[in-house]
């Protein structure tokens, strides 16, 4: 069965029409030639996918694109200001925060999703104080990125350049 649904996607609204079991992340890259969300272990455990959908982050190999008709998804692509990259972004290159790249959008969208969560007050395993601000030392940004896997074990530098956005 087919559905019609609308994508608000890095600001730009697309239509398509869907397989109601098409997952959101190959309604991205296989129907709207959006790949900087890569397909990873297709079973939510790498972050690979990761985006920001309505402003949370979101694997998205395993939602339905059709539980998602209207939303907002920003990708990694959907980060820049025109010329200007996210301080995210900007971050992971002056800290060198990757190596081969296939993770790096998953891991630059979880880390902007985790900034927002952390600035609300979210507290996350490793919390010491439920009451206050969170405060992102390494042993938080670990916890609260550890959804996020890099194969080649760039995490030295994704934790160092995540720290430099959060708290430079």
């Amino acid at each position: 069965m087919d559905a019609q649904i609308i994508l608000h996607v890095d600001g730009e609204d697309r239509s398509l029409t869907v397989d109601t079991r098409t997952t959101l992340l190959d309604a991205l890259r296989e129907r709207l030639g959006v790949t900087s969300p890569k397909k990873g272990c297709d079973h939510g455990q790498c972050g690979a996918c990761t985006v920001l959908l309505d402003g949370r982050r979101a694997t998205t190999c395993l939602a339905f694109a059709v539980a998602y008709d209207g939303a907002q998804v920003t990708t990694s692509q959907g980060l820049v200001d025109g010329d200007e990259l996210h301080p995210m972004q900007q971050a992971f290159l002056d800290h060198d925060g990757f190596q081969c790249g296939y993770c790096t959008p998953g891991q630059i969208c979880s880390a902007v999703g985790m900034l927002d969560e952390a600035k609300a007050g979210h507290p996350s395993q490793v919390t010491d104080d439920l009451t206050g601000p969170v405060e992102l030392d390494e042993a938080e940004i670990r916890e609260r990125m550890s959804g996020n896997l890099c194969r080649c074990g760039a995490y030295v530098n994704i934790v160092a350049a995540i720290n430099e956005a959060a708290n430079g």
